[in-house]
């Protein structure tokens, strides 16, 4: 089993709901996509310059002054459930971890982690630094993996090009190597049916929309991942400026949509976030999905002040350890366990009864 014991906040500090628009933005998130010279990337990669890449970080990271009390998870050496609990964090990849196919990851794939930043190594490119802020906190948490990167690039030699910027395996990543991102939940722009033409708006301006974890992932509680689309041509404070006004918009869209909400539908929509909480307080048997719509209504309810004694944080959490592996190592399960629905209703009762008792 894995010892998650190594990191103070299991690598969850951005569930807090501490950050600015919390009720509204889960979590900021910062991706740099770095290569090292003198090594194959990914795709032309034997088994042994992946390793080979993996000893240079662990050194490089050993010696850095930010990230030499890192926590390193082999996830070559992981079993499926740890891979898959690490995944609910939405600390490494489906694709690093090795959960699209039923081989073990490749070797030398690992997450080296120290408090809210970290990197995937021998992901898509050689490393993937990365860093997740509670809130809307964009800038916040690119200051902080700036740093990080640049501690690193100098102690590695990072593939870098005059005219092109850094190196990386899929051509939309090059220049900056930068991808930031926002998980927000907006329920009220799907109630009101205006999410439609938002996301497409995003579309229209160069950023994109993904589910709750990425590309790949299905969209499911009212859950949005909204992220810069390329990297090319444009300085790092350029993506994030863009990113930025742009979720405001989007985020004082939702606020109307709620608003509206309230002036038009009060008694429906009071019916709804009740419904919610009260199945979750009371059903003996939940999917994840259900769990997932059923914590989206409690949440707009707790937003629009018509649900109290229930913390942002509390719904947070919920929305990672309702998540099968979780379930599994809570209760000693496996992670395809037929109880599980039953283990996750009864997890969820307790919780919230604990905290509105």
């Amino acid at each position: 089993m894995i010892d998650l014991t190594l990191l103070p906040d299991g690598g969850m500090s951005w569930l807090d709901a501490s950050g600015p628009k919390g009720h509204i933005v889960l979590s900021s998130r910062i991706r740099l996509a770095r290569n090292l010279t003198g090594y194959p990337f990914s795709q032309k990669a034997r088994d042994s310059d992946r390793m080979a890449v993996l000893t240079r970080v662990e050194e490089a990271a050993a010696a850095s002054g930010r990230m030499r009390e890192a926590a390193v998870f082999r996830l070559d050496e992981l079993e499926r459930m740890d891979r898959q609990l690490l995944h609910e964090r939405h600390l490494v990849s489906r694709e690093l971890a090795g959960l699209d196919r039923e081989t073990r990851p490749r070797p030398g794939a690992a997450l080296v982690l120290q408090g809210p930043t970290g990197m995937m190594v021998n992901e898509e490119d050689h490393l993937r630094l990365q860093g997740m802020w509670s809130g809307f906190s964009l800038e916040e948490a690119y200051v902080e993996l700036e740093a990080v990167d640049a501690d690193l690039g100098q102690l590695l030699p990072f593939a870098f090009h005059g005219e092109f910027g850094y190196l990386t395996s899929c051509p939309t990543n090059a220049g900056t190597g930068l991808r930031a991102s926002v998980l927000i939940h907006l329920p009220g722009l799907v109630l009101t049916k205006e999410i439609g033409k938002v996301l497409q708006g995003l579309t229209q301006v160069g950023l994109t929309f993904r589910g709750l974890y990425g590309e790949g992932s299905e969209v499911v509680g009212n859950f949005f991942q909204l992220s810069n689309q390329t990297t090319l041509g444009k300085a790092e404070d350029e993506l994030l400026d863009h990113l930025g006004k742009i979720v405001r918009q989007v985020i004082e869209y939702e606020e109307q949509a709620r608003d509206v909400l309230l002036r038009d539908a009060p008694t429906i929509i009071a019916d709804k976030v009740w419904r919610a909480f009260g199945l979750l307080k009371y059903a003996r048997s939940l999917t994840f999905e259900e769990t997932m719509n059923l914590l989206s209504g409690v949440r707009l309810g707790v937003g629009l002040n018509l649900i109290a004694g229930v913390s942002v944080y509390t719904l947070n959490k919920l929305l990672i350890f309702t998540q099968p592996a979780h379930l599994a190592a809570l209760e000693g399960r496996q992670s395809g366990d037929p109880e599980l629905p039953t283990v996750r209703a009864t997890y969820v009762r307790r919780l919230l009864n604990h905290e509105s008792a």
